[in-house]
C-alpha cells in the first residue's frame, strides 16, 4: 500500500520546487499564502510574537525551574484531592492549562457557562469535556467585564484540588494590563478608557501615546462606568415587554398601580446601593487618526486595547430605520451571545462561533437592529449575499431599498443617508484594476463611516487579506460570525488581534438536545475496491490515483443504493465532491442535477428552489461551492464521495447543510451524514483526519462494511466485469487534472486563496488522445502569436550584418541594371 501523505505539510512542500513529484496540496482558503505578501511579514512577526507571549506553557515553563527526571513536567504528585472531590467537577493541568470537566456532574451546567467565557472548548463528548486556559481566551472574559479573582475563586471553588499557584499567577499575570485599556469613539471622538488612572498615566507618558492626546482637552476625564442603561436587544422578551408596554394605554387598576410603584422603589434602592460601589472610568481624547498607532503601541506594551463603539451618542452617523419584525424572536443561545457583545451599553469587537444551521444569520441581523448604523456584510462568494439580503428582508422591516448589493453583476446604492451593503470579500479586498462602475461603488463606500461591519464565515479570511478590508473601509465595529473556528494552517489565533476576542461559543450537542439543531447519525461506509481498479491503483505514481479511489465502482453503488433509500424515506439527499469529473460522471449517471463552479448563476438558482419547493426533485449533486454559507433547511441526508483531503473545516461545514432543526418528529436521528470511503486507500487517512473536529464536538462516527441489500437494488451501475473494465479504461484515459479538486473563483475557496500563486501562462504537457483534440475533452488547437511571421518577414528587425549584406546586394543590383545588366 502507498506511504500515506500528510495533507497538512503538503502547501510547505508544495513550494519547494516547480518539478517536485505531485503531493495533495492544499489548495484552499486554509493555505492562503498567496496573501502574505513580503510587506506583511513584519505584521505578521509581531502577531506571533503577541500569540506566543500570551501562551500558557511558555509562561509555565518561566515558572518551574525543576522537573521530575521520570515524569518531566507532568508530575502532579504534590496536587492533593480535597476531602469532598468527589463533588466537585474540575481537573486542572497546572502546566498546560487543560480543565476537564466532569458533565455528568450536577454543577456541570453552570461550570460550562462560565468555562465558555474563560476558556477554550478542545473536547466536548457526552461524559468528560476538555478546555483549555489561553491569553485569549483570557482576553475574551475581560472584555466581558470579569475580574482576576472571580476566575480565580469558580475555578478554586469547583477543581478537586486546590489552585495550582502557577494558574493563579497567569491569570493574574495576564489580566492585570489586559483588557483594562479601551479606544471608544463617542460623539465622533476617540478616546483612550481605563478604570485605572495609574494605567492612563503611564500611557501619557510613552513617548508615543503621549504625544497624541489631543491638545486643549481637559487631560485625564473622569465619569461613571458604562453600563446596559436601557439598552434593550431587538427580539428578545424584554423588547417585546417594552414594545408592548410604550403601545398599550395607562391601566387604572389599582394593583398594577401599586405594582408599578413597588417596581420603581425597588429600581431606586438598587441604583442607591449601585452609586456607592460604581467604578469610575478615566479617559482622554486623541484624534481620529492616531487610532491606529495608539493601538498598535498598547499592543507593544502588553496592553491591548479594546474596540467598542458608543452607538447611542453617535450624533453624527445617521440613524438607520430598522428592527426585527414583531413576530422574530431570538433564542436563549442568541440572547446570549450578543448579550456579550453589548454587555455594558456599547458594542464590542469580537467572534461568536455558532453551529451551522443555529442561526448566525438572525444574530448578525438583530446586532445590526441594535446598533441602528449603516452596516457592511461581507460573504464568501455572490450565492450568500443573496441569501443574506432576503434574510433581512425576512426578518426585518428594513425597506428594500436601504439594503443594496455589491458584486460583479450588481452594483447599487441605498437610496437614503445610511443603510445596508452587502458584498464579498473579493470585491472589497481587489487590488487589480477595477471596471469603471465598481471603481465609483468602491470610492463611495470608502467615503463612509459605518457603524459595524459584519464578517460571514470569519475562519476563511487570511489576516492580510483582512487588513486589507479593514484598512479599505472604516468602520466602528466587527462581528466575525463562523460555525468552525478553526484552520489547518493554526492561523485563527490571528483573529483575536484582527477582530476581537471570541464573545461567544455554543455547545453542539447541547443545542442539539434541545432541539434547535438537528440530531445527525454520522457513518462512515467503507467501500472495497475492486480487482481492476486496486491493481492500478497501486501502480498509479501519479495524481490520478485519487480518481481511482473517487470512482471505485462500489462506492458508485454504495452512492445510489443510500440515495435510492432516502429518497424512498421521504428525505432530501444532497451528494458532495469536490472532484468535478466525478461530480459530473455520477450525476449524469444516476440522472440528477448538479451545481458546481461553472454552473450560471440563475441555473444555480433554479436547481436549488427545485429542489426545495418541487416534490420530483429529490436529489442534486454540489460541488465545494455548497461548503459554506448555502441555506437548505430541507435537506435530511448528506453523502461525501470526494472530499478536500483532511480539512476538518470542510466536515464541519458540509454536516452543516443538515443540522437545521427538520419539521419532522421522528424519534431519535432525524438527519444522516454518510461518508464514502475506498478501503486500503489514502483515503481512509484522510476521513479520519477530517472527522477529528466533529468527534470533539461529541459526535459518534458508526462504521458501516456492508450495506444490507445492495445487491437486490434493481438498476444497480457497473454489476458486471465488462461494465466495471470500460470505466476504467474512461478512467485511465482522463488528464491529471481530472484528478484535482475544483477551484471556485467566485468565492474565496478558489486558487488564489490556494497554497500556490497562480501558475503563469505556459507550455503545459498532458497525457491524452488524439480524439481528445476534436473537443470532446475540453482540448483544442490553439494558433499563439499569429504577428510572428510578419515578424520574420520584417527586415527592419535583422542583424545589422545581414541589413549590410543586403544593401551591397541591393547596390549591386543596381549598377548592374544601370549597364543594361540582367
Amino acid at each position: 500500500m502507498p506511504s500515506k501523505r500528510k495533507a497538512t505539510d503538503s502547501g510547505r512542500s508544495s513550494r519547494a520546487s516547480k518539478r517536485a513529484t505531485p503531493v495533495p496540496d492544499m489548495q484552499d482558503i486554509d493555505s492562503s499564502d498567496e496573501y502574505s505578501d513580503y510587506e506583511e511579514d513584519a505584521k505578521q512577526d509581531k502577531i506571533k510574537e503577541m500569540v506566543d507571549k500570551f501562551s500558557l506553557e511558555s509562561f509555565s515553563k518561566q515558572k518551574i525551574q525543576r522537573q521530575d527526571p521520570n515524569f518531566g513536567y507532568k508530575d502532579f504528585s504534590s496536587l492533593s484531592l480535597k476531602p469532598d472531590h468527589a463533588n466537585r467537577p474540575l481537573w486542572i493541568d497546572p502546566l498546560k492549562g487543560t480543565i476537564t470537566l466532569e458533565s455528568f456532574s450536577p454543577l456541570a451546567p453552570q461550570a460550562q457557562d462560565f468555562l465558555t467565557t474563560i476558556a477554550e472548548p478542545l473536547s466536548r463528548p457526552t461524559h468528560l469535556h476538555e478546555y483549555r486556559l489561553t491569553g485569549n481566551s483570557l482576553y475574551a472574559a475581560v472584555s466581558v467585564g470579569l475580574q482576576p479573582q472571580d476566575i480565580i475563586n469558580f475555578l478554586d471553588r469547583l477543581s478537586k484540588t486546590p489552585l495550582p499557584e502557577t494558574i493563579k499567577s497567569f491569570i493574574i499575570d495576564f489580566t492585570k494590563s489586559y483588557g483594562k485599556v479601551k479606544v471608544v469613539l463617542k460623539h465622533n471622538r476617540f478616546f483612550v478608557e481605563s478604570t485605572d488612572p495609574a494605567m492612563l498615566q503611564m500611557l501619557l507618558q510613552d513617548e508615543v501615546i503621549g504625544t497624541q492626546r489631543v491638545q486643549g482637552s481637559e487631560g485625564i476625564i473622569q465619569q461613571a462606568a458604562p453600563k446596559m442603561g436601557g439598552l434593550v436587544i431587538p427580539g428578545t422578551k424584554d423588547a417585546a415587554g417594552v414594545k408592548q408596554t410604550s403601545e398599550q394605554q395607562p391601566v387604572e387598576d389599582g394593583a398594577a398601580k401599586r405594582q408599578q410603584e413597588d417596581d420603581i422603589l425597588l429600581a431606586i434602592r438598587d441604583d442607591d446601593d449601585d452609586d456607592e460601589e460604581q467604578a469610575q472610568v478615566h479617559s482622554f481624547e486623541i484624534p481620529n487618526e492616531a487610532v491606529e498607532p495608539v493601538k498598535a503601541r498598547c499592543q507593544a506594551m502588553g496592553c491591548p486595547a479594546l474596540e467598542e463603539y458608543d452607538f447611542r451618542n453617535d450624533e453624527i452617523n445617521p440613524t438607520l430605520d430598522i428592527d426585527l419584525k414583531p413576530n422574530a424572536r431570538i433564542r436563549s443561545y442568541q440572547e446570549k451571545s450578543l448579550s456579550k457583545m453589548f454587555g455594558n451599553g456599547r458594542a464590542k469587537s469580537g467572534i461568536i462561533v455558532l453551529p451551522c444551521g443555529a442561526g448566525k444569520t438572525l444574530v448578525g441581523i438583530t446586532a445590526a437592529c441594535t446598533i441602528k448604523k449603516g452596516t457592511i456584510i461581507l460573504c464568501t462568494s455572490s450565492m450568500s449575499v443573496v441569501q443574506w439580503r432576503n434574510e433581512f428582508l425576512r426578518w426585518s422591516n428594513i425597506d428594500p431599498g436601504d439594503i443594496a448589493v455589491f458584486t460583479s453583476d450588481n452594483k447599487e446604492k441605498f437610496r437614503r443617508s445610511t443603510g445596508i451593503i452587502v458584498s464579498t470579500y473579493s470585491m472589497v479586498s481587489q487590488t487589480r484594476a477595477r471596471s469603471h462602475d465598481a471603481q465609483k461603488m468602491m470610492d463611495w463606500m470608502q467615503s463612509r463611516e459605518w457603524g459595524l461591519m459584519i464578517l460571514d464565515e470569519v475562519h476563511v479570511v487570511p489576516a492580510s487579506m483582512f487588513r486589507k478590508v479593514t484598512s479599505a473601509i472604516a468602520t466602528q465595529s466587527k462581528l466575525g460570525l463562523t460555525a468552525t473556528l478553526l484552520r489547518e494552517d493554526d492561523k485563527i489565533k490571528d483573529l483575536n488581534f484582527l477582530i476581537g476576542p471570541k464573545l461567544y461559543e455554543a455547545n453542539w450537542m447541547e443545542l442539539a438536545e434541545q432541539g434547535h439543531i438537528a440530531k445527525v447519525q454520522c457513518a462512515e461506509v467503507w467501500c472495497p475496491m475492486t480487482t481492476e481498479f486496486y491493481s492500478e491503483y497501486m501502480r498509479e505514481k501519479s495524481r490520478k490515483a485519487a480518481l481511482l479511489y473517487i470512482m471505485n465502482p462500489r462506492k458508485f453503488q454504495a452512492c445510489q443504493f443510500l440515495i435510492d433509500y432516502h429518497e424512498k424515506r421521504g428525505d432530501k439527499v444532497i451528494v458532495f465532491s469536490d472532484n468535478v469529473y466525478a461530480l459530473e460522471r455520477y450525476a449524469l449517471k444516476l440522472n440528477k442535477a448538479y451545481i458546481y463552479g461553472g454552473t450560471p448563476q440563475n441555473e444555480r438558482m433554479r436547481i436549488l428552489e427545485n429542489f426545495q419547493h418541487n416534490e420530483q426533485v429529490n436529489t442534486i449533486f454540489l460541488s465545494k461551492i455548497g461548503d459554506t454559507s448555502l441555506d437548505l433547511p430541507e435537506a435530511t441526508c448528506l453523502i461525501q464521495i470526494s472530499s478536500h483531503y483532511g480539512s476538518r473545516r470542510q466536515e464541519a461545514q458540509r454536516l452543516g447543510r443538515i443540522l437545521r432543526a427538520k419539521r419532522r418528529n421522528d424519534e431519535g436521528f432525524n438527519a444522516f451524514f454518510y461518508s464514502l470511503v475506498s478501503k486500503d486507500t489514502d483515503e481512509m487517512f484522510y476521513s479520519s483526519k477530517r472527522q477529528a473536529f466533529l468527534v470533539d464536538q461529541g459526535y459518534a462516527f458508526k462504521v458501516i462494511t456492508h450495506l444490507q441489500g445492495i445487491e437486490n437494488l434493481e438498476g444497480l451501475a457497473y454489476a458486471t466485469p465488462s461494465e466495471r473494465r470500460e470505466l476504467l479504461q474512461e478512467v485511465m484515459l482522463q488528464n491529471e487534472t481530472s484528478a484535482e479538486v475544483e477551484n471556485v473563483t467566485d468565492d474565496l475557496f478558489s486558487e488564489r486563496s490556494g497554497g500556490r500563486a497562480r501558475a503563469k501562462g505556459g507550455v503545459k504537457r498532458s497525457a491524452a488522445t488524439l480524439s481528445g483534440l476534436a473537443g470532446g475533452e475540453d482540448m483544442a488547437y490553439i494558433e499563439y502569436n499569429r504577428s510572428r511571421n510578419k515578424q520574420l518577414k520584417d527586415k527592419s528587425g535583422h542583424h545589422p550584418l545581414f541589413r549590410k549584406i543586403e544593401r551591397e546586394r541591393q547596390k549591386r543590383k543596381k549598377e548592374l541594371e544601370d549597364l543594361g545588366i540582367r
